[in-house]
């Protein structure tokens, strides 16, 4: 049973996806067009953000949903701080009723400092979301149970969490991660959890230009605990994750060069146990929807993305 669903995740998002913080920056009309343009490139899984400030996940996702017949949109990731556990259950039942096969939904614990300025106190990570997902199963839902349940997703990066992960949920979704952390997540995952990662990349072959890049967008990332953490574990030093990044890190973690160094990585994050790589594409302009960068991608990975 476990890895039947394994499987029919990995045939509804594909080997390879797009993961975009700048959807959220557009009008809905320009979303629409740029999840057209997404589509026409074979596409067939698009994740979002929820952090301070965005978009609701859940409305966002409907809106995508609804703009495309065939794209499947999963939610990387719902903050289980920012809705009970009623809400997210009864939303996801309801984007899956609406659009069925066609919702992931992925929730995580966030962090700290994002729970504190919503007025919430953190809580322990694994304590924490198992009640939530413990009150997730037992919320009651007035309308149709849907055909296809939506499948869970937890962001994971710790061993604890990816166990709850696969005992308690679909898989895990982990993000800001190199491709050893794939090879841990699979070994703790097990044999039939679907695993999802998350891959930064910074297409420019000038290289001083895209480290700046890279620097720039891990300095959010590595001011946060859970984040430099993760990669304490894996054998990084305190030197490694203060400010900005070293280079040795940054480089594990955000690709940068020609859309081949790219597709290179999405093939280790593969061949280390991943069954789907959600690229990641960063550029100066966070209103960037890469569309021709990621139409290259997707050329040079064609063994792995087939269009429709």
């Amino acid at each position: 049973m476990a890895s039947s669903r394994r499987a029919a995740l990995t045939a509804a998002l594909g080997r390879v996806g797009i993961w975009s913080f700048a959807l959220q920056t557009l009008a809905a009309a320009e979303e629409r067009s740029a999840i057209a343009e997404y589509d026409r490139l074979g596409v067939r899984a698009t994740w979002i953000p929820e952090s301070l400030g965005s978009k609701d996940v859940l409305a966002h996702a409907a809106i995508l949903l609804a703009a495309n017949p065939r794209m499947t949109i999963a939610t990387g990731i719902a903050n289980i701080y920012a809705r009970d556990p009623m809400a997210m259950a009864n939303g996801a039942h309801a984007l899956a009723d609406a659009y069925p096969g066609r919702f992931v939904l992925g929730i995580g614990v966030s962090h700290a400092p994002s729970v504190a300025t919503r007025g919430t106190t953190y809580g322990s990570p694994i304590a924490t979301m198992t009640a939530y997902l413990d009150a997730m199963a037992a919320a009651a839902y007035a309308g149709p149970a849907p055909t296809q349940p939506a499948p869970i997703l937890l962001a994971a990066l710790g061993p604890r969490m990816l166990e709850l992960a696969a005992e308690r949920a679909d898989g895990a979704h982990p993000y800001f991660v190199p491709v050893q952390h794939s090879v841990m997540a699979r070994d703790r995952l097990g044999p039939n959890a679907f695993l999802a990662v998350e891959q930064t990349a910074v297409i420019d072959t000038d290289r001083a230009r895209a480290r700046d890049v890279a620097h720039a967008f891990a300095r959010r990332y590595l001011s946060l605990p859970n984040y430099a953490n993760n990669l304490l574990r894996l054998g990084y030093s305190d030197e490694d994750v203060a400010g900005d990044g070293s280079d040795r890190l940054v480089d594990a973690v955000i690709v940068q060069g020609s859309v081949e160094d790219v597709a290179t990585r999405v093939r280790a994050h593969l061949d280390a146990g991943a069954d789907h790589v959600c690229v990641q594409l960063r550029s100066s302009d966070p209103h960037d929807v890469a569309v021709a960068a990621y139409r290259e991608l997707f050329a040079s990975l064609s063994e792995l993305h087939s269009p429709r």
